[in-house]
Protein backbone atom coordinates (compact mmCIF):
# COMPACT_ATOMS: atom_id res chain seq x y z
CA UNK A 1 0.00 0.00 0.00
CA UNK A 2 0.95 3.26 -0.86
CA UNK A 3 0.31 6.38 1.53
CA UNK A 4 0.77 9.54 0.28
CA UNK A 5 1.00 12.55 3.08
CA UNK A 6 0.22 16.13 2.41
CA UNK A 7 0.96 19.55 3.64
CA UNK A 8 1.15 19.31 7.83
CA UNK A 9 0.50 15.75 7.49
CA UNK A 10 3.81 15.29 5.62
CA UNK A 11 5.47 17.85 7.81
CA UNK A 12 4.58 15.93 10.76
CA UNK A 13 5.33 13.10 10.02
CA UNK A 14 8.74 14.26 7.92
CA UNK A 15 7.85 12.35 4.46
CA UNK A 16 5.68 12.95 1.96
CA UNK A 17 5.49 8.50 0.84
CA UNK A 18 5.27 5.87 2.88
CA UNK A 19 4.77 2.48 1.68
CA UNK A 20 2.92 -0.53 3.59
CA UNK A 21 3.82 -4.24 3.94
CA UNK A 22 1.68 -6.06 4.82
CA UNK A 23 -1.11 -3.63 4.12
CA UNK A 24 -3.59 -2.50 7.20
CA UNK A 25 -6.83 -4.12 5.99
CA UNK A 26 -9.20 -0.84 7.21
CA UNK A 27 -8.94 2.67 7.07
CA UNK A 28 -9.32 2.62 11.00
CA UNK A 29 -6.60 0.07 11.38
CA UNK A 30 -3.73 2.35 8.50
CA UNK A 31 -4.96 5.32 11.04
CA UNK A 32 -3.59 3.17 14.29
CA UNK A 33 -0.63 1.64 12.44
CA UNK A 34 0.51 5.31 11.03
CA UNK A 35 0.32 6.49 14.80
CA UNK A 36 2.39 4.56 16.05
CA UNK A 37 4.90 4.33 13.41
CA UNK A 38 4.83 8.65 13.05
CA UNK A 39 4.21 9.65 17.01
CA UNK A 40 2.07 11.67 18.60
CA UNK A 41 1.69 14.99 16.88
CA UNK A 42 1.71 12.92 13.42
CA UNK A 43 -1.43 11.45 15.40
CA UNK A 44 -3.00 14.69 16.45
CA UNK A 45 -2.57 15.91 12.98
CA UNK A 46 -3.94 12.57 11.58
CA UNK A 47 -6.90 12.80 13.87
CA UNK A 48 -8.26 16.02 11.64
CA UNK A 49 -7.47 14.12 8.36
CA UNK A 50 -9.13 13.12 5.82
CA UNK A 51 -8.38 9.70 4.27
CA UNK A 52 -8.79 8.92 0.38
CA UNK A 53 -8.49 5.40 -0.74
CA UNK A 54 -7.64 5.90 -4.71
CA UNK A 55 -9.25 9.08 -5.11
CA UNK A 56 -12.50 8.33 -2.52
CA UNK A 57 -13.11 9.29 0.69
CA UNK A 58 -13.05 6.89 2.95
CA UNK A 59 -14.48 6.29 6.61
CA UNK A 60 -12.26 4.06 9.43
CA UNK A 61 -14.61 0.98 8.65
CA UNK A 62 -13.87 0.79 4.77
CA UNK A 63 -11.55 -1.67 3.66
CA UNK A 64 -8.67 -0.88 1.90
CA UNK A 65 -6.84 -3.32 -0.62
CA UNK A 66 -3.50 -3.81 -0.08
CA UNK A 67 -2.88 -2.01 -3.75
CA UNK A 68 -4.78 1.00 -2.83
CA UNK A 69 -3.17 4.68 -2.68
CA UNK A 70 -3.78 6.34 0.48
CA UNK A 71 -4.29 9.63 0.46
CA UNK A 72 -3.50 12.02 4.22
CA UNK A 73 -5.38 15.68 3.36
CA UNK A 74 -5.48 17.53 6.37
CA UNK A 75 -8.30 20.51 6.33
CA UNK A 76 -7.56 22.84 3.67
CA UNK A 77 -8.15 26.96 3.67
CA UNK A 78 -7.36 28.96 1.10
CA UNK A 79 -9.93 30.99 -1.28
Amino acid sequence: MRVRLFAGAADAAGTEDEHLDPAPRSAGALRTVLAERFGAEFADVLSRCALLVDGKRAEDDATIPASATVDVLPPFAGG
